[in-house]
């Protein structure tokens, strides 16, 4: 054995009695625990400041000099121009509530609506806000578990109304519309209509399904059910389906179809 194999194998076992002791794995803690508590804070603070950067570069590029206080300082205020797109939404909001500020609506809604394809992605638009931003909405209110891809596999998806015309009228079955999103990006998935019966209702809030869709699993929500509720389970076998699990459960129709 040459002295190249003796020092390796020296420098091994160092570093295995280094890995054992207490000291490092104790410093090893701290360390992970100051990424685990720092991490979060510093990743939401870096995407809060590329946001209101975006916007205070978009607003500066709008506003004319001479009204743009940044003109008259030795630095930039940052958030500047995110304060005055919320003050100009307001303004707007507000001027619309008044009988000028809907009479200006119907007038461009009318002119937008002689335009083929304006008429088209103006409408959409509208409508996916209303339902997104109406208080009166139960878009995106609940969280549910449905069978998907296949029987036996089971897709975390959101309530996102009560399916009506052409669909409906179609089906024997009352159907419900369900978005399945996809991880980690929640923002696109799937619309699936799905008959009321095949639905499992979750506790958990929005926010927390979401987390649990970004995280890929990794942040679950903890179950809040009382303890004989979860001694009984909901979901049954493969191929069994939902409805004879919980066929002693009350029936909920009426809740996912409104």
């Amino acid at each position: 054995m040459n002295q190249q194999d003796h020092d390796t194998r020296q420098g091994g076992k160092r570093r295995g009695l280094l890995s054992r002791s207490p000291l490092w794995a104790r410093i090893r803690a701290y360390f992970l625990a100051g990424v685990l508590v720092t991490a979060p804070l510093a990743i939401t603070l870096y995407i809060a400041w590329i946001f209101v950067t975006f916007i205070d570069n978009q607003v500066e590029g709008v506003v004319p000099p001479e009204l743009n206080p940044n003109t008259y300082l030795p630095f930039s205020i940052p958030g500047l121009g995110l304060v005055l797109v919320l003050v100009f939404l307001t303004l707007v909001g507000s001027f619309t509530a008044g009988y000028l500020g809907r009479l200006v609506i119907r007038l461009y809604e009318m002119a937008l609506a002689r335009m083929p394809v304006v008429r088209s992605l103006y409408g959409a638009t509208k409508q996916i806000m209303e339902t997104v931003l109406a208080n009166q909405s139960q878009a995106f209110r609940e969280v549910v578990l449905i069978e998907y891809p296949r029987r036996g596999v089971w897709s975390i998806a959101f309530i996102t109304g009560r399916t009506e015309g052409e669909i409906q009228n179609l089906t024997e079955d009352s159907m419900v519309n369900v978005f399945l999103p996809t991880t980690p990006n929640p923002t696109s998935g799937y619309l699936l209509f799905v008959p009321v019966q095949d639905i499992v209702h979750l506790k958990m809030s929005v926010e927390e399904g979401v987390k649990l869709v970004i995280s890929g699993g990794i942040v679950a929500p903890p179950d809040r059910r009382p303890d004989a509720e979860r001694a009984k389970p909901v979901v049954a076998s493969q191929g069994a389906g939902v409805a004879a699990a919980r066929s002693d459960s009350p029936p909920r129709s009426e809740d996912a179809a409104e």
